[in-house]
C-alpha cells in the first residue's frame, strides 16, 4: 500500500508546497483536501472517493472546489465527504454558497461514525484536537499495521493514547523550536513537541508536514531538534510516496 502526501504545507501554499491532502490512491481515501488536491484525478485508481476532513479552514477545504470537473466527466461514480457536523455544515454553507462557487459537484456528506469500516479489514476512527475552531485526528487500524494522521493541533499529549503504538504517524509540525508563542495563538505544533509526543506514544515511524510557508527552504522547522527526541523521523514533502 502507497500513502502519498499531496500537499504539506499550511495556511497558504507557496512554490514549494501546497497545503494539505494525504491519499490512499488504491482504497480511494483521502485525508483533507487542500490546495494540493487538483493531484488527485491523476492518481485515482477506484471509482469512488472518501474524504476525511479534520476541519473546515480554508486550507483543508479549499480544494473540494476543484473536483467540479473531474466530477462533471464522470471520471468517479461517488465521492463521500466525512467529518463533524459542525464543518460538514461550514463546507456547504460557505464554501458552496452560491456567491461563492454557485455550481455543486455532487458530494455526498456523511456525519462521523465512532468506528469506520475501511480498506476490507480496516477500521477508521478519530479523536477531537486542540486547535481554535477544532479539529479532528484520525486513525486507521487493519491487522498488523496502523497509521495515524494528526494536523491543526497543540503537541499537547492530550491525544496520546489515541496514537498509541502507531506504525506510522503523520503529525503536523508547523513551527521550529522559538516558537512557542505563535505556535500557542495559532493552535499549532513546533519540533520538540513533536518529537517528545512520538516518542511517548511509542510510535514505529514519524512523518511531519502542515509546515510554515513562509520558510520553503530545505529544513524549515529544525528536523534534528527533533530527530534528538525520535531518530526515526521524515520531513515531509509534496509527492513524497510512503511504503506501507
Amino acid at each position: 500500500m502507497k500513502i502519498v502526501l499531496l500537499g504539506t504545507g499550511g495556511y497558504h501554499p507557496n512554490e514549494r508546497r501546497h497545503t494539505a491532502c494525504v491519499m490512499i490512491p488504491e482504497l480511494g481515501l483521502i485525508f483533507d483536501a487542500g490546495t494540493s488536491f487538483f493531484r488527485v484525478p491523476q492518481r485515482m485508481q477506484t471509482r469512488e472517493l472518501d474524504i476525511f476532513l479534520s476541519h473546515a479552514h480554508l486550507d483543508h477545504i479549499a480544494g473540494l472546489t476543484f473536483f467540479l470537473v473531474p466530477m462533471l466527466k464522470k471520471q468517479v461514480d461517488r465521492v463521500r465527504v466525512h467529518s463533524a457536523p459542525q464543518y460538514l455544515e461550514a463546507v456547504q454553507k460557505h464554501l458552496f454558497s452560491e456567491l461563492v462557487f454557485p455550481i455543486l459537484p455532487g458530494f455526498e456528506y456523511v456525519e462521523l461514525a465512532d468506528r469506520i469500516p475501511v480498506g476490507g479489514a480496516g477500521v477508521l476512527t478519530h479523536c477531537r484536537l486542540n486547535h481554535p475552531g477544532g479539529s479532528l485526528g484520525y486513525r486507521i487500524d487493519w491487522p498488523g499495521k496502523s497509521l495515524a494522521y494528526i494536523t491543526d493541533t497543540i503537541a499537547d499529549r492530550t491525544y496520546i493514547d489515541f496514537i498509541r503504538g502507531v506504525d506510522l504517524l503523520i503529525h503536523e509540525c508547523n513551527f521550529p523550536d522559538g516558537h512557542l508563542t505563535l505556535a500557542t495563538e495559532s493552535g499549532h505544533s513546533y519540533a520538540t513537541a513533536v518529537g517528545e509526543t512520538a516518542r511517548e506514544a511509542g510510535v514505529g515511524r514519524l512523518v511531519v508536514a502542515h509546515i510554515d510557508p513562509q520558510h520553503p527552504e530545505d529544513d524549515p522547522i529544525g528536523i534534528e531538534t527533533i530527530r534528538r527526541y525520535f531518530p526515526n523521523v521524515t520531513l515531509g514533502e509534496d509527492l513524497m510516496e510512503l511504503d506501507f
